[in-house]
């Protein structure tokens, strides 16, 4: 997607003033716009936190631009592909007067992030452009034809791998940790939140012409895209989603161990993270699996009783 950048003759060097301010916008971008992630985030310490609502705002940023639907899908992958390029820029020291790239780029370097993880969340969302990012389908906006993204359960795992679970690979430097037996633990346990994503956005991804079901699991359940579509019997859709919330179930059991080997300073964050992700699931079933009458989620009042027992985790 990208091109390599030179590094600066004079790095760049923003001031702690200028830091300051980036690192606000990014707490305010994800404020707004993390529901879950947020509250776990609150827990950590004040460098860490500000670390990781660097890295959300750059993934807000991503998502934005893949999801802008006032832009043809040609103008996304552009759009995407300059975005990714100024990040290039600022980590290689040119200036930059963009907030998220500056608190994105501090970051990175204080906690010794790979390059590429960063890269490969915004490859993941080109994943979410239909056509693929090397494709020109012309300058009219996308259509909401509904496609099936994934033929198997192996083509969505590339997906989640990297729109989450190198999210979790990427938290896990933030958090600390010495034992390399993290990174895989790391990696199905954000699998795990992923499909807890697709199981409640079936609806909304839908309605965007997105299905992210792989095609085996539809075929296996006798689901058309015309149902999809039509939404108009959720009990049609109970076994498939149970299915799939089996798997998901499978995966958070990489959480439990993976909380031991972070930072003790991080655990409670992670605890709370995986709380929020496991109790929407559990909503989710006790619904029977219906996602289309109305989005399935936690309580403002249901987050801050989990966000509460994670302070005090912190404190013991």
């Amino acid at each position: 997607m990208s091109t390599a950048v030179q590094p600066a003759p004079t790095p760049f060097a923003p001031t702690e003033s200028q830091l300051a301010v980036a690192y606000s916008v990014c707490r305010h971008i994800t404020r707004a716009a993390a529901k879950n992630f947020y509250y776990a985030f609150l827990v950590l310490p004040r460098a860490k936190r500000q670390a990781l609502c660097a890295v959300y705002a750059f993934m807000r940023r991503c998502d934005d631009i893949a999801d802008d639907e006032s832009l043809s899908q040609y103008d996304r992958r552009q759009k995407l592909t300059a975005w990714l390029e100024a990040f290039h820029r600022a980590q290689s020291g040119h200036p930059s007067d963009e907030p998220v790239l500056l608190a994105l780029t501090d970051a990175q370097r204080r906690y010794n992030i790979r390059v590429g993880l960063l890269d490969q969340l915004a490859y993941g969302t080109a994943m979410d452009v239909e056509g693929g990012p090397g494709a020109d389908t012309g300058d009219s906006p996308a259509s909401h034809e509904l496609s099936v993204h994934y033929r198997t359960f192996d083509d969505l795992y590339q997906y989640c791998y990297r729109v989450a679970s190198v999210v979790g690979l990427v938290c896990i430097h933030v958090f600390g940790y010495r034992d390399p037996a993290a990174e895989p633990l790391a990696e199905r346990l954000g699998l795990a939140f992923q499909l807890t994503n697709i199981i409640r956005d079936v609806k909304e991804d839908a309605g965007m012409g997105r299905v992210y079901l792989p095609e085996e699991d539809l075929n296996k359940f006798g689901i058309s895209l015309s149902a999809l579509r039509s939404a108009g019997d959720p009990a049609l859709f109970r076994p498939l989603l149970a299915m799939e919330a089996d798997r998901a179930r499978e995966y958070y059991r990489a959480g439990e161990e993976l909380l031991p080997l972070v930072d003790e300073d991080s655990q409670p964050a992670l605890w709370v993270l995986m709380t929020i992700y496991r109790r929407l699931l559990d909503k989710i079933a006790l619904r029977e699996y219906d996602v289309f009458s109305a989005k399935v989620s936690l309580t403002v009042r249901e987050k801050l009783s989990i966000l509460a027992k994670g302070f005090l985790k912190r404190l013991s």
